[in-house]
């Protein structure tokens, strides 16, 4: 679903992101690691067209990022760190709004909506405007937007940033769901969550991937070297700087 080969790109002479490849399957939440400034949000910019890269090539459900960028927008769903939303909208009306731009008909927008104001737990802040909502809740509804048109491929950029605890494992709960049939790549800063959630981790630093590994391997490594897998992952980050 997700095919990252040999990806390159630079800023004038600032290399942000050095032969990155990696894949995400159908069925896999794979989470996405780095410090602040590993190349983590310009990847992602790549995935979803808004970047090109340098060198190498991005391909999102079988489509080109280069080549067929209208393609791969209808393949994603994308919910960023900073969620934008339109405040004075009611958000059943903002449904409304994203489902006509993603061009769907009355009735596939209808069964849609039905779908995630279920699985999102919105329904009741539909008659509400957006500014009146709590972070809680325009968090859920920013993923409502972002699977309304039922993308394959789902990138989360901080999707938990301002959720109480209860909230972030009923969110986490959801997206473990939402990978039986979609490819999902989950950015998050807290290590326990993506640990927790993710069948794969990736981690990157300096625009290099360091780890491509499935958790339970991960953990058993961690277990042999007497470690948590928070700190075999922290140490393996900060020996990149070395």
């Amino acid at each position: 679903m997700i095919q990252v080969d040999q990806v390159t790109k630079r800023y004038g002479p600032t290399l942000a992101v050095d032969r990155v490849s990696f894949e995400v399957k159908e069925g896999e939440v794979v989470g996405f690691l780095g410090p602040n400034g590993a190349g983590k949000s310009t990847l992602l910019r790549m995935m979803c067209t808004w970047l090109p890269p340098t060198g190498g090539t991005i391909r999102i459900a079988g489509h080109d990022v280069r080549t067929q960028p209208l393609a791969v927008r209808r393949s994603i769903g994308y919910l960023p760190e900073h969620n934008p939303l339109y405040e004075t909208m009611r958000v059943d009306r903002f449904l409304a709004f994203v489902a006509e731009m993603r061009g769907l008909s009355a009735e596939r927008f209808a069964e849609r909506r039905a779908w995630v104001v279920e699985q999102c737990h919105i329904e009741e802040i539909l008659t509400k405007r957006v500014q009146q909502c709590s972070k809680g809740f325009r968090q859920r509804l920013g993923l409502a937007a972002a699977i309304l048109h039922d993308p394959p491929v789902v990138l989360l950029d901080e999707p938990t940033h301002g959720l109480d605890p209860l909230q972030v494992a009923a969110f986490l709960e959801f997206i473990r769901g939402l990978a039986k049939n979609h490819a999902v790549l989950f950015s998050s800063h807290v290590l326990a969550e993506v640990v927790n959630v993710s069948d794969r981790l990736i981690a990157i630093n300096n625009g290099r991937l360091l780890i491509d590994e499935a958790v339970s391997k991960l953990r058993t490594r961690a277990e042999e070297s007497g470690r948590s897998i928070e700190d075999l992952i922290l140490d393996e980050v900060r020996g990149s700087n070395a």
